[in-house]
């Protein structure tokens, strides 16, 4: 449809365009606009005051003219086009497909900022998700409906995790089908081949939505890159009744677009020059997961973000943890010393866990014995610590024998193929094979009953 084109601007800068106010315009409407050589782009209003609008490009301004360019309000905000056929296409940032197959049939047409909900009608999550990895699984359980973060840094195998954790996924409670939904904001070229290849080979492409805004993509798409995944993820979930995991990289892409935007609309910068919204924005797209009363299907959010010098209380991942229901932290010395995936065991915490796990969704030792190694390790740790300062010969056995322990506790619980699926009784298994290093009086954390029916005869070496 056609509507009134405006012509002129009054100040064109970096993404943003200032048009005159002559019809009423509503926050986040989209706009066409078309420069004198008739090529379009598109854009929505960010702001309004009684005489003038301000519009944010989804392109640069490169080729537009002051005076000769139109502008045409479209009274309506962004939209995707859902459809059953959605799952297994690729979607650039926009929503539009990249694949070569044609575009969707369908007229449904939906907001990507989505629908608030109600909280009286979410339903609380509980249900355990078996990602095949036992770090997770036995210690940082993910249930579906949670917000459960990877904190990475720059060099770290988060990637790998997340290409790993979308191939084996599985919700073992529920009958209801499986897909993925997959954003990427502002990665490379050879990351984005990483994924798609690494989906086509383990045959999971087919339950797989990707949606790809690449790192010579401008801005405002980053921006827009995962409403759009969001919309989906709802469409799947909650009309078509499917477990939906959303897996959102890089988050840190996403709120560097945020921060860019924002200077050039002159406004006021808050902490390390993130917008003052920052929590709110973040909220906005983290609060679309979880379950709905009334609907068997379900979202569980995977957001991925590589924190700045590796510094947790960095802006980005400080506000993510107050939004979401725990983090997973990878560690640079895990990964420096070869364990595959290195995710750290103490800073790591899964909030929901304890409501996915015990006897009739796990088993019934999960919840003790995880509470059992969390304790061991941290011990570990303090021993190394100590150790570091006074050298490991001046140790008592009993600390010595924590060292062993934590040892092979990252070579053979931690760490696991890249390809390798490890269902969560075998993770639960190999949690005992480990306590079994240790002597039966040190695990004070477990019940007796439960450590007559699993613990194997003590482990030597």
């Amino acid at each position: 449809m056609i509507g009134t084109e405006y012509r002129g601007l009054s100040k064109a800068d970096g993404p943003i365009v200032v048009a005159a106010k002559t019809e009423d315009v509503g926050f986040a409407e989209l706009v066409r606009v078309r420069d004198r050589f008739g090529a379009l782009r598109l854009g929505k209003v960010v702001d309004l005051s009684e005489k003038a609008v301000a519009i944010q490009l989804f392109a640069d301004n490169s080729g537009i003219s002051l005076d000769d360019a139109w502008v045409e309000y479209l009274g309506k905000p962004l939209e995707f086009r859902v459809g059953t056929d959605i799952v297994g296409r690729i979607f650039n940032g926009l929503g539009d497909p990249i694949d070569g197959y044609p575009a969707i049939a369908s007229s449904d047409l939906r907001d990507i900022n989505g629908r608030p909900i109600n909280p009286s009608a979410r339903v609380y999550p509980r249900d355990f998700i078996q990602t095949g990895i036992s770090a997770i699984d036995g210690m940082n359980t993910l249930i579906r409906g949670q917000k459960l973060p990877i904190f990475s840094g720059n060099g770290l195998p988060h990637n790998r995790l997340a290409a790993q954790i979308i191939r084996q996924a599985k919700v073992r409670s529920a009958d209801a089908p499986f897909a993925i939904v997959f954003a990427g904001m502002g990665i490379k070229y050879d990351v984005a081949r990483f994924f798609t290849d690494s989906f086509e080979r383990s045959g999971v492409l087919s339950r797989v939505v990707m949606f790809l805004s690449l790192a010579d993509s401008s801005s405002i798409e980053r921006l827009v890159t995962p409403r759009c995944a969001l919309t989906a993820a709802e469409y799947l979930a909650y009309e078509m009744g499917m477990h939906v995991l959303v897996v959102l990289t890089d988050m840190t892409n996403y709120c560097e677009a945020l921060r860019e935007v924002s200077a050039a609309r002159n406004e006021v910068p808050s902490r390390k020059g993130y917008p003052g919204y920052l929590y709110s924005d973040l909220a906005s797209l983290y609060e679309r997961a979880g379950r709905i009363e009334g609907s068997v299907g379900s979202i569980t959010q995977l957001p991925i973000l590589s924190m700045p010098n590796d510094d947790i209380s960095h802006p980005i991942p400080d506000l993510t943890g107050y939004i979401t229901e725990g983090q997973i932290v990878l560690e640079r010395e895990l990964s420096q010393r070869g364990v595959y995936p290195p995710i750290a065991g103490l800073p790591s915490l899964s909030r929901l866990m304890k409501d996915g796990i015990g006897e009739g969704m796990t088993r019934e030792d999960h919840r003790d014995l995880s509470s059992q190694l969390f304790s061991a390790y941290a011990y570990v740790r303090s021993v190394r610590d100590l150790a570091a300062i006074i050298g490991e010969e001046e140790l008592s056995e009993r600390d010595r024998l924590y060292l062993r322990f934590g040892d092979r506790f990252e070579g053979e619980f931690l760490a696991q193929g890249e390809f390798e699926d490890r269902s969560v009784e075998t993770t639960l298994d190999l949690g005992w094979k480990m306590l079994g290093l240790l002597p039966r009086e040190e695990l004070l954390r477990l019940p007796l009953a439960l450590i007559d029916k699993y613990l194997p005869e003590r482990a030597e070496g």
